[in-house]
C-alpha cells in the first residue's frame, strides 16, 4: 500500500508539473517595447509568456517631450543589473544630433527625460536613428549604438548621400557620464537597425538591416566582444523591404521580430545557429499596429503590476 500510494503521488506531481506548465506558471514573461505611427504619442508595451502570442497593454506610459519633433519611435529598452530599465528612443526624423533617455524602477514612473547629445561633433550629421541599448555584462556597462549619416564620408550605394548611414557607439556606467562617439559598424553599405546579441562570453551576434538599394533586408554579422568589430557579414536571411529586428532567446533557438513592412506583416523567423533561419511567422500573433521595438524577459510579476 505505502509503494503504491508514493508511485500515485509522484504521478500526480508530474502531471501538476505539466498543468502548470500549459498554465504558464512560469516566473518569467516578456515584454515588448512599441511605438504607434504618428509616434508622437509615446511609448507602448506588449506582454507575453511565451515569446510567441503578444497582448497591448492598450496604453501609453511615457509622452516623448525631447527633440525637435518631439515623437517616440523606436523604443529600445534594456533592465539593468539592479533593476533599473533604461529606455533610449528616436526623438526626431531629421536635424537632431542626439536621441531620447529616461528610466524607471516599475515602467510605470520615469524620470525626466533627457535628450543625449551624441553627434554635437559632426556638424553635418543628418539624423541619429534607431538606438539600441544592450548591457555588457562583461565591462559592467551599458552599449549604445545608432544610424547616422555623415553625407559624403563614406562609400556610396544607390542611395542619396543623405541616406547612407553607418552605425555609431557610446558606453556608460551610469547616464551622466559617456565615452566620446565611435564609428561602430561600416559594412561598406548603407546600414541601419543592428541588434546585439550576446551568445557566450566572447561570442557576439550582430543583426543589421542593409539598407541600400534595391536590398533593404536583414543580415547578421559575427564578434568576439560587445563592441566588436564585427565581421563576416550574411547573405540575407529576411524579405526585401524588412527592417527593426529585434532578438529573444526562448529554449535553445532564438526569435528574430522584425517589421517585413513589404508585406504589411510583422514577422518573425527562427534560428539556433543564426546560419539557417526558419520562418514562424505563422505561429506568432502581434497586434495591429506594434513598430519597431525591443523583447526583454522580465520577471512575471512585473507583467501584473502593469495589468493592474
Amino acid at each position: 500500500m505505502y509503494k503504491t500510494k508514493s508511485i500515485s503521488s509522484f504521478r500526480l506531481a508530474i502531471i501538476g508539473l505539466m498543468l502548470c506548465g500549459l498554465a504558464s506558471c512560469s516566473k518569467q514573461a516578456y515584454l515588448f517595447t512599441s511605438f504607434h505611427e504618428p509616434a508622437n504619442e509615446g511609448l507602448r508595451l506588449l506582454y507575453s509568456y511565451d515569446a510567441y502570442h503578444w497582448t497591448d497593454l492598450n496604453k501609453t506610459f511615457l509622452k516623448p517631450e525631447v527633440g525637435t519633433q518631439k515623437v517616440l519611435r523606436d523604443p529600445s529598452i534594456v533592465q539593468g543589473p539592479d533593476g533599473t530599465f533604461h529606455l533610449v528612443w528616436t526623438c526626431s526624423w531629421k536635424g537632431d544630433k542626439g536621441f531620447g533617455y529616461s528610466s524607471s524602477k516599475d515602467l510605470i514612473n520615469w524620470t525626466e527625460q533627457k535628450f543625449i547629445p551624441v553627434m554635437d561633433s559632426e556638424q553635418k550629421t543628418v539624423n541619429v536613428w534607431a538606438p539600441e541599448i544592450f548591457y555588457d555584462d562583461e565591462k559592467k556597462e551599458y552599449v549604445i549604438i545608432w544610424a547616422s549619416t555623415i553625407p559624403f564620408r563614406f562609400t556610396k550605394g544607390i542611395e542619396e548621400e543623405e541616406n547612407n548611414h553607418r552605425m555609431y557607439s557610446i558606453t556608460t556606467k551610469d547616464f551622466v557620464s559617456f565615452s566620446k562617439p565611435k564609428l561602430f559598424l561600416d559594412p561598406v553599405f548603407s546600414v541601419i537597425d543592428a541588434v546585439i546579441v550576446k551568445r557566450a562570453t566572447k561570442d557576439y551576434v550582430l543583426v543589421l538591416k542593409d539598407n541600400t538599394r534595391p536590398n533593404r533586408n536583414l543580415k547578421v554579422a559575427f564578434a568576439k566582444d560587445a563592441l566588436g568589430p564585427y565581421e563576416n557579414v550574411s547573405e540575407t536571411f529576411s524579405p526585401k523591404l524588412t527592417e527593426g529586428p529585434t532578438v529573444v532567446k526562448v529554449g535553445n533557438d532564438w526569435l528574430i521580430y522584425f517589421d517585413a513592412y513589404g508585406q504589411k506583416i510583422y514577422s518573425a523567423y527562427k534560428t539556433a545557429d543564426f546560419k539557417t533561419f526558419k520562418d514562424v511567422t505563422a505561429k506568432v500573433s502581434i497586434p495591429e499596429g506594434h513598430k519597431h521595438g525591443t523583447i526583454i524577459k522580465v520577471k512575471k510579476k512585473v507583467i501584473e503590476n502593469l495589468l493592474k
